[in-house]
């Protein structure tokens, strides 16, 4: 996912789904907000996805479809 692309719905559901699986974690019946901190957990990352309301993870391809305000602190 390019890093300007804000997907919403069904579209996010099912990016996260496809990276879940190529991280091989089982999406299962895991909500989409739990699906996708397992992914960042996988990927070393913080898991923080629609937790925080600021962010400082530049490089976070989930950005803005979570919807916190990027921070440089």
């Amino acid at each position: 996912m390019k890093k300007k692309d804000l997907l919403k719905g069904s579209q996010l559901f099912a990016l996260a789904r496809s990276k879940a699986r190529q991280l091989e974690i089982d999406p299962g019946k895991l909500k989409l907000e739990q699906l996708i901190r397992e992914i960042q957990q996988k990927e070393g990352h913080q898991s923080c996805f629609r937790k925080q309301k600021s962010c400082t993870e530049m490089s976070c391809c989930w950005q803005l479809s979570c919807g916190a305000a990027m921070s440089d602190k």
